[in-house]
């Protein structure tokens, strides 16, 4: 049962942290959530030296509100003219000094240090229980589920509010929306699940997962609503998988669970379909090799257009293409698998289907140079403007560019345009 506790504090504190941490990482405000981990030190002290008691709620009071003091630092320096990463640095690393004095001043005969400050347990949640209904809860499940409970209200209350204040907050004043509310609103909703995770779970956990799970979902999707979903995911999976890790290895619970959302964050740096590292290469690897056999399904129909014989070598199209031999020989063997080109003794040339493909590029192509040339383009950069889109143009944006230039038969150097469809 100590091991469900665990794991669903984890979770609970994983997906609090990740909903706001979201917005954080779209705001660019990811190490706020560091800053008053650290900065709520002081809060903590003055609170045991004014009630003289390690209770829960003066310390989570005192650090509370420590930690709003925080953010409202943060933003006057920012809007005083000290960039946003120097005001966060210079706020956290000046309050949380002022923390250490206090705690080696006056803290020394008392059971109150660094460690048990600022880097809890996690392992010790089952022990520390309510009675509820006849069942033992821990203190910390109950703290952090109220806490996602209050951060899912608040989220969807003001989703919109949020939305544009992350995205444009320019617009948002323009309609009419509090900026400054909304930014101390999603501060203190900080403010308070640090506050409210930090005892129980540990600084290391709390500050992973208010940037981490933000951060991985930003890497694997561009829709806010989604992002918040799969940051509160990520979180809860990097609870359960950094358990069983932790009892792998016989390691730090909570630095387990940090580790898994590290994992998980650089497996999405890697290999999100859109944005990561491994997914880009291929994609820019896909594109130079269409490019080089679009490239030369246009060279072999400009030839065709000349009245030479249909047929050419690879030395001809490298020299054509201007490209090594060996990428010449493979882009047309990957269109004679493709059956735009056929082998004929020793050389290649265009079948009925290349031909057509050849037709249709040169047809974007040639639309694309018009279009410039009614946009008042000079006349001697078409060709080369075009060069380097048209590899790009769409079939339905060649149907507008045709449009929007009154169905040319010829483009701008005289050439025919093919039809639609020849």
């Amino acid at each position: 049962m100590g091991a469900f506790w665990i794991i669903l504090t984890g979770a609970l504190v994983a997906g609090s942290c990740g909903l706001l941490g979201s917005f954080l990482v779209l705001r660019r405000l990811a190490m706020v959530g560091d800053a008053i981990s650290h900065a709520i030190l002081p809060g903590i002290v003055i609170a045991f030296l004014v009630t003289h008691s390690r209770e829960s709620l003066p310390m989570f009071v005192g650090a509370a509100a420590l930690g709003l003091l925080t953010t409202f630092l943060i933003q006057s320096l920012s809007q005083g003219g000290v960039q946003g990463d120097a005001a966060i640095g210079v706020t956290f690393t000046s309050l949380f000094a002022v923390g250490v004095v206090l705690v080696s001043a006056f803290c020394r005969d008392t059971d109150l240090d660094l460690e048990c400050v600022l880097y809890g347990d996690i392992t010790m949640t089952p022990f520390d229980t309510v009675r509820l209904g006849g069942l033992a809860v821990p203190r910390a499940a109950l703290t952090n589920g109220a806490l996602l409970l209050l951060n899912l209200l608040v989220v969807s209350l003001f989703y919109k509010q949020l939305k544009i204040c992350a995205f444009d907050p320019v617009m948002a004043e323009a309609v009419g929306i509090p900026v400054a509310g909304m930014h101390y609103l999603l501060m203190g909703l900080v403010s308070v699940t640090t506050v409210g995770a930090f005892e129980s779970v540990g600084a290391i956990l709390v500050v992973a997962m208010i940037i981490v799970p933000g951060a991985t979902a930003y890497l694997l999707t561009d829709r806010l609503e989604r992002m918040l979903g799969l940051a509160v995911l990520t979180g809860i999976l990097s609870s359960l998988l950094g358990y069983f890790l932790a009892r792998w290895v016989n390691g730090s619970i909570a630095g387990a669970m940090a580790t898994v959302s590290g994992v998980l964050f650089a497996a999405a740096f890697l290999f999100s379909p859109r944005h990561g590292l491994v997914s880009r290469m291929v994609a820019q690897r896909r594109l130079r090799r269409r490019v080089a056999e679009e490239d030369a399904l246009l060279w072999a129909g400009r030839r065709l257009e000349t009245g030479v014989p249909a047929g050419f070598t690879l030395r001809e199209l490298s020299r054509g293409l201007e490209r090594l031999p060996v990428d010449a020989e493979a882009a047309a063997a990957r269109l004679a698998r493709c059956g735009l080109l056929r082998a004929e003794g020793g050389a290649y040339a265009l079948t009925d289907t290349g031909q057509t493909e050849s037709r249709e590029l040169l047809r974007r192509h040639r639309l694309y140079e018009t279009y410039l040339d009614e946009l008042g383009y000079p006349v001697d950069h078409l060709h080369q403007a075009a060069d380097r889109v048209e590899h790009h143009l769409s079939p339905a944006l060649a149907v507008a560019m045709d449009q929007a230039t009154r169905h040319p038969e010829r483009d701008p150097q005289g050439k025919l345009i093919p039809p639609p469809g020849a």
